[in-house]
């Protein structure tokens, strides 16, 4: 059965190398002063994205990301990797977007582009990690969603997704109809590595879509700054430090005093 695909995926910054000039005076991230990767999960979400692709041929996969013109990169290392196509949302109007307007933005370029027989995306991006993108757009979309995926195959007749899901309580399997919407662990395959000749015949590409919010038929009111209600108060990066340390050894002696000292700390 041939598959149209979308994988939703974001640049983010760099988490690990925060600083004072990560917030700007608005409350938003300085996406600027931070270094930008692929969201992680999103990363995974790809991996599965195109191992269907290749177990059912003829299907196509695409890139949809918002963001500024920078993330094209995004785009580009999905083509690298095997993706067809994608679409970067770019627009004054898209900046500053909570997860709500965020998944509007997404929901509106889905709408735009046609059939499309499963939507892919991470978990969560780790620049919010809030988890909510994926399954608000799938509510606003109207499908049927499934989280905390690990694989996602396709039953005999082609009609359904068959989801293996990392929950709190163990493993689970379940069947979604098509159309549908997924996300997927960072637990799930790590994606494949970059194929040597796509990266050679993508390595200059731009992103083959760059829509507006007037592209996607968007409401201005619902987008960026505008359409979102959260809004975040400070950003600070704090380093944990032991401030001291015992050496013990495994003696007999040693275990009792520790022992003692836990209980009359009470963390025992």
């Amino acid at each position: 059965m041939k598959l149209n695909i979308v994988v939703l995926a974001k640049q983010v910054p760099d988490t690990h190398n925060v600083g004072k000039d990560a917030m700007t005076a608005e409350g938003t991230i300085n996406r600027s002063a931070l270094p930008a990767v692929f969201n992680p999960e999103d990363m995974n979400a790809l991996e599965q994205a195109l191992c269907l692709k290749d177990a059912n041929p003829g299907s196509t996969v695409g890139i949809l990301t918002m963001g500024p013109p920078r993330a094209a990169e995004v785009i580009r290392e999905g083509l690298f990797r095997g993706a067809d196509t994608g679409w970067l949302l770019t627009d004054r109007l898209f900046a500053g977007a909570d997860t709500l307007a965020t998944s509007y933005a997404l929901s509106t370029a889905i709408k735009k582009m046609g059939k499309v027989d499963i939507i892919l995306g991470g978990r969560q991006a780790i620049d919010g990690d809030t988890a909510q993108v994926g399954p608000q757009v799938a509510e606003k979309l109207g499908l049927p969603q499934v989280t905390y995926a690990e694989k996602v195959e396709l039953n005999d007749d082609g009609k359904k997704a068959i989801v293996r899901r990392h929950i709190d309580t163990g493993i689970e399997t379940v069947e979604v109809p098509l159309p549908c919407l997924i996300t997927v662990n960072g637990s799930a395959a790590p994606c494949r590595p970059r194929n040597a000749k796509l990266t050679m015949s993508h390595k200059h590409d731009e992103a083959p879509f760059v829509w507006s919010v007037a592209d996607v038929d968007g409401d201005p009111s619902q987008c960026g700054l505008s359409g979102s209600p959260t809004k975040v108060k400070a950003i600070q990066n704090i380093i944990f430090q032991a401030k001291e340390a015992k050496v013990m050894t495994s003696s007999d002696a040693d275990l009792r005093d520790l022992i003692k000292e836990l209980k009359g700390n009470k963390v025992i």
